[in-house]
Formats: C-alpha cells, sequence, structure tokens
C-alpha cells in the first residue's frame, strides 16, 4: 500500500499556500507544483508545469505519494486521472458534484485512496453533521449552513469572492440535492429562503449545491430531512437572482463570474460562519444538538491567514494527517461522513477548528 510522506500541493494560492506550509508544519514532504515556480513557501520545493496538461502534472508528481489539488474544480477530473494512473493517493476541494462522481468511480478500483471535498463545505460540514445526527436515537431534521462572508459588507450584495468565484457561481446555479420526508431529491438553488441570527446579527439562508457531498446517500436511512444553504447577508439572494435569471446570466458563466469578481474582490477582513443543527429524539425525549461556530482572521507561520483559507486549509490538511496516522482508511473513497468528529478535533491542524473560534 502507498505510504503518505511525500506530498505535492497543485496550485499555491492562498489556500495552497497555507496547505503547504501546514504540511510541512506536520512532517511531510512537500512539493509545491504551480505554473510560476517563483511561488515560494518555507520548506518547500517548488516546480512549474502547465496544470491544465495531464502529462506535464504527470511528470511534476513523479516520486511523490500523493497529490493534493488546491486548483479550481474543473481541472480536478484529469488530476484525479493522472493520480490514479501513478497509484497516488488523491486530495481535493471540489464541491462539483459531476467531479466528485467521477473520482469515486476511480476509486472503485484503485489500491489508494481517493479523497475530494476535504474543505469546508463539503468536508468540516459533513464532519460535524454527522457527527451531531450519530448523537441522537432518531433524527427528523440535519440543518447545515455554512457562510464566508466579509466582516464588513458593502453595497447591495453584501458579499466579497474570497473563495473562487467561479466556484460560487457553480454553487448558486447547479441543483441542491436534499432529503425531504425520507425521499432523496434535488431541489433548484437560491430558494427556502429563511432567516438565521449568529451572535446578535441577521443572515439570511438559501439552498446552493454541493455543500452536503454525499451525505444524502449515506443518511438516507437514518435522517428524515437534510438539507444545506449558504449564509449571506440580508438581501444577497434577491440581487443574485436579478443578476443571473433577470438578466440572463446564467447563460454564461464565464461572463458572470469575470462581472462578479471585478465587482466584489476579495478582502482581509473576513469571517466564516458555521451553523449546524439535529433535531430528533434520545430515549423517547426531542432534543435539539447545535453546533455554532465564528471563525475569524489568524495568524498562522507568520502571516495573518483570512478566515476562509484557513478554514479550507485545516480542513483538507487534518484529513491527510488522520490518514497518514492510519486513523482513516488508506484506499478506496473517503466519505467526509465517515471522519469522526472527536478524532479530527484532536489532529495536529483540525484542533485550529476548536481553539480558534469567537462563539
Amino acid at each position: 500500500m502507498t505510504e503518505l510522506s511525500t506530498i505535492a500541493v497543485l496550485g499555491l494560492g492562498k489556500v495552497g499556500n497555507l496547505v503547504a506550509t501546514l504540511l510541512v508544519e506536520g512532517g511531510f514532504t512537500v512539493r509545491g507544483v504551480d505554473v510560476d515556480d517563483s511561488r515560494s513557501v518555507d520548506g518547500v520545493t517548488v516546480v512549474a508545469a502547465d496544470l491544465g496538461d495531464p502529462t506535464a502534472i504527470a511528470d511534476a508528481v513523479d516520486g511523490c505519494d500523493a497529490i493534493v489539488s488546491c486548483l479550481p474544480y474543473s481541472l480536478n477530473i484529469a488530476i484525479a486521472d493522472v493520480a490514479a494512473e501513478k497509484g497516488l493517493h488523491y486530495f481535493d476541494l471540489t464541491e462539483d458534484v459531476p467531479t466528485t462522481d467521477h473520482i469515486r468511480a476511480l476509486a472503485a478500483d484503485a489500491d489508494v485512496l481517493m479523497a475530494p471535498q476535504c474543505g469546508l463545505a463539503p468536508g468540516f460540514i459533513g464532519i460535524v453533521g454527522a457527527s451531531l445526527a450519530a448523537e441522537l436515537d432518531t433524527c427528523r431534521s440535519l440543518k447545515m449552513r455554512v457562510g464566508a462572508l466579509p466582516q464588513h459588507p458593502t453595497g447591495l450584495l453584501g458579499y466579497a469572492f474570497n473563495w473562487s468565484a467561479e466556484g460560487v457561481v457553480n454553487e448558486y446555479l447547479n441543483d441542491c440535492e436534499v432529503i425531504e420526508e425520507g425521499v432523496r431529491k434535488f431541489v433548484s438553488p437560491m430558494e427556502w429562503h429563511e432567516t438565521i441570527y449568529l451572535n446578535g446579527t441577521e443572515l439570511e439562508a438559501f439552498t446552493t449545491s454541493g455543500g452536503l457531498g454525499t451525505m444524502c446517500e449515506t443518511l438516507i436511512d437514518t435522517v428524515e430531512n437534510l438539507d444545506y444553504k449558504s449564509l449571506r447577508y440580508p438581501g444577497h439572494m434577491k440581487q443574485m437572482n436579478f443578476f443571473f435569471h433577470e438578466l440572463l446570466m446564467r447563460e454564461d458563466r464565464a461572463k458572470a463570474t469575470e462581472i462578479l469578481t471585478s465587482a466584489k474582490p476579495p478582502v482581509e477582513a473576513d469571517v466564516v460562519h458555521v451553523h449546524v443543527a439535529a433535531e430528533g429524539t434520545v430515549d423517547g425525549r426531542l432534543i435539539r444538538k447545535e453546533f455554532v461556530r465564528s471563525y475569524m482572521p489568524m495568524e498562522i507561520a507568520g502571516e495573518m491567514r483570512t478566515a476562509i483559507a484557513w478554514t479550507t486549509a485545516a480542513s483538507l490538511v487534518g484529513v491527510i494527517e488522520m490518514v497518514a496516522a492510519g486513523n482513516l482508511p488508506n484506499s478506496g473513497f473517503l466519505h467526509q461522513e465517515h471522519i469522526p468528529l472527536d478524532a479530527f478535533l484532536a489532529s495536529r491542524t483540525g484542533n485550529y477548528y476548536d481553539a480558534n473560534q469567537d462563539a
């Protein structure tokens, strides 16, 4: 079985840089692969490669035990194919359902671990949700909400694209899988609107795709109602529905991504809200279990990291640490909801989620 000590991190942007840094701090040997080999990370050997060329990627990761993709979801199918062909473990951050389905098919014939969806949502949110549901004898509802937001919103959108605008557009336009009254089904995105208050701040929540990962399949026999929604400041959903549907920007996702990125660039002062609630019975008594946190930017390795960067990177690296330690399978397909929350939070990097919160 392939060991896990030398890891190639593809893409050294904000998240990829931090993933590489945390892996080095965890004792792994790390090779950074980027289109620009001038990007530097302490303790990391960086090589240049065309990340859209599978042959170039295969050459760049030669001698590694695993590939970690911190690239846009649209590149991940080809990268996962390289990992499977070379017998390398594979990890990514994708929220795209077709990409995950492809990787899952690869895992059926692989002797290595194929682990997509290792970010915040899907990823950490699934670990939390499944853990809360497991504390109940019966679970009538599991509601999972996540928002990566500017601390100081401006304009009608009240938003900043600290995460991939391409990924957000995908989430806003693709259908969303849910469990409703014990039935798996798909519903439209940017619907099922609700109001939520976190520490006195009013937020809205609405359906977006991909956040549940494979949870509907896993929990269909144990959870009666299950859904995932994104958290935003009030009014955001109305504006985005106008943008995509009345202005027909849904017909040109690339153009929509370009416009949104230009209009709402990233900010340094962000916040990540996580709100998970499970309702059901224990010993015949109806109860509600909650996991509510707000995560702020923090300093790691001498540099301030945005909340979305470190929560995403810590989730991914925490999973890798658990696999390397033998606490998770090292072959097949990894479902995020099968990862025990307590063990994840006890990992060196997963512990950031316990130690760095404002709640």
